[in-house]
């Protein structure tokens, strides 16, 4: 079964002293997607095929800047405007879409604009990603079904992002049988909700501290409050 080959990753991810499994998961997903993406992959006919296609969005164009492989870059970017200028001058020759007609008829949209918004939600490193993330929460649960030790993991972790509380919550029940699916839902809620208010408690004595009252009191585990509330409710942040 293809979800045991992801179960070293999953379980990395579990072992990691981390607010959310998942979104560490994201996170090495994502930095070995660049390494793929700027590694001898940019090289390869059908890659390049595929980033003229997608390109990049903003995000990971930032990210794919920052690495050292710059000629690497300037070739995948040449060809991709090689493309984007081929196909929007053949569409700009088109002219733009029809208006909507006196009766309701609907009118077509503009060939250009329709491109670009298609171009705007696509990047080739997004798209990876995902593909490989969707086989992660597959592996969940197939490790959940099959492996005692994975769900003590689960049990002890410090909980997930909401986001991804949500992904849980509603997968499990496509996944699971349903009382598989019932002793999830157990263990989910108390995870999440026993560390959503173990960060919410921190961040309220983060907030204290500002309070000249407390000002000779211990910081406890407050310091780093404020990025850890911030993985709990935004699970696109990078520390």
């Amino acid at each position: 079964m293809a979800e045991q080959l992801y179960t070293i990753p999953v379980n990395d991810a579990f072992d990691t002293d981390c607010e959310c499994p998942l979104c560490q998961m994201k996170k090495d997903l994502e930095i070995n997607a660049i390494e793929y993406t700027m590694g001898p992959s940019y090289m390869e006919d059908d890659n390049r095929a595929i980033t003229d296609q997608m390109g990049f969005c903003s995000h990971h164009m930032r990210m794919l800047y920052a690495e050292k492989n710059r000629l690497g870059l300037a070739l995948m970017m040449k060809t991709h405007t090689d493309k984007t200028i081929k196909d929007l001058k053949a569409l700009a020759a088109k002219g733009p879409g029809t208006k909507p007609g006196l009766f309701g008829k609907s009118g077509s949209g503009s060939p250009v604009y329709e491109y670009i918004t298609k171009l705007e939600s696509t990047c080739f490193i997004c798209n990876r990603m995902e593909q490989t993330f969707e086989r992660y929460i597959d592996t969940i649960f197939y490790m959940w079904k099959r492996d005692r030790e994975f769900r003590e993991k689960v049990k002890a972790c410090k909980g997930f992002c909401t986001y991804h509380y949500g992904i849980l919550y509603e997968y499990g029940n496509k996944k699971l049988g349903r009382e598989q699916y019932a002793e999830f839902l157990s263990v989910l809620n108390d995870v999440y909700f026993t560390n959503m208010e173990r960060v919410n408690g921190d961040i309220g004595w983060f907030i204290d501290k500002f309070d000249y009252r407390f000002k000779n009191e211990p910081w406890k585990n407050s310091k780093d409050a404020l990025p850890r509330g911030i993985i709990k409710t935004n699970h696109t942040f990078v520390e």
